[in-house]
């Protein structure tokens, strides 16, 4: 597959904002922040739902005046700062204080995959980093060394230990996702649980001591039984649902020959372009949503492979 140019960044990918890390301890540049006429505070409720304006497009972010009025005690976490050099900060709220905030400010509450098809880049990928900060916040309580109490430090990124001292840091999960190719068609798999007629591409965990290559082609092997050789990678995406992070490959398989081993598949099966094409056109072939990196192996596959744009296709086949 010919990847000199570039595609196009997958959701919540490429959020325009300087995390600055190294001032995470500077206490006095953190306070001086948070009261920063420019600073604004993003709030989360328990089920890591985000505080949005009306008509659910947008964050309905606090001012300092706000925070100040409605979540004084709750301890803001850093972001980051953005171009403009405004601070944004996670507040997590309380199940009574988000739905007090609701009331007071006349907001929605929406969850992250519904975000990624509304809001715009910098809004979304935002969203999904402050996700993916408060889960490992909420999930990461007790030392599991000592079962001490972790306390955060660093702006909320850094937690250690009251009792031992070990320091625990936030993690991300890495997975492959692989659109695999073998003479013109490519491999989509489709799970017994998604609605009918999607397919998508495969994809699975990386296992301890594993390269990324080696995982797509254990994972393609395990679900449907094709060897793959030559591998490349693509794009990644975060994907805090609740703390992966996608990492995108395209490859090449040796043979055409399935089997599906772990169970994991419903059915896969190889589609050439034209194939892919009919089956959209005609209904009875789902892509996957626009909010995957999925959607982008196979619109990059499907462009240079065809001239087709995947998008095109699936507006035009929703409005016959």
């Amino acid at each position: 597959m010919d990847l000199a140019r570039q595609p196009p960044l997958n959701t919540f990918a490429g959020l325009a904002l300087e995390r600055a890390a190294e001032r995470r301890d500077d206490d006095a540049w953190l306070h001086a922040l948070e009261r920063d006429a420019a600073t604004r505070f993003l709030v989360l409720d328990p089920d890591t739902r985000l505080l949005t304006d009306t008509d659910g497009c947008r964050p309905r972010l606090l001012t300092p005046e706000e925070r100040a009025q409605l979540l004084p005690d709750v301890r803001a976490s850093l972001l980051g700062v953005d171009a403009r050099g405004g601070g944004h900060f996670l507040l997590c709220a309380d199940a009574s204080q988000a739905a007090h905030m609701s009331d007071m400010l006349d907001a929605q509450r929406i969850h992250l995959r519904k975000a990624g098809m509304l809001f715009d880049a910098f809004d979304a990928g935002l969203f999904a980093y402050a996700s993916g900060l408060a889960h490992w916040q909420a999930r990461h309580r007790f030392c599991p060394a000592c079962g001490g109490t972790l306390e955060l430090l660093a702006a909320g990124h850094r937690a250690r230990c009251t009792r031992c001292g070990q320091l625990q840091f936030p993690r991300s999960d890495p997975a492959i996702i692989v659109i695999v190719e073998h003479d013109g068609a490519c491999l989509l798999g489709r799970q017994a649980s998604w609605p009918e007629g999607r397919y998508s591409t495969l994809a699975g965990f990386v296992e301890p001591g594993e390269s990324l290559e080696d995982a797509v082609r254990r994972e393609v092997a395990e679900e449907a039984g094709v060897a793959v050789g030559a591998c490349h990678y693509h794009s990644s995406q975060p994907w805090p649902f609740p703390a992966s992070l996608m990492l995108g490959f395209t490859a090449h398989a040796r043979s055409r020959t399935i089997e599906l081993r772990d169970g994991e598949l419903e059915h896969a099966r190889w589609f050439t372009p034209d194939e892919l094409v009919q089956g959209i056109e005609q209904g009875h072939l789902l892509a996957p949503t626009r909010l995957s990196v999925s959607w982008r192996l196979i619109e990059h596959w499907l462009r240079e492979r065809a001239g087709i744009e995947l998008g095109e296709l699936c507006e035009a086949a929703a409005t016959t």
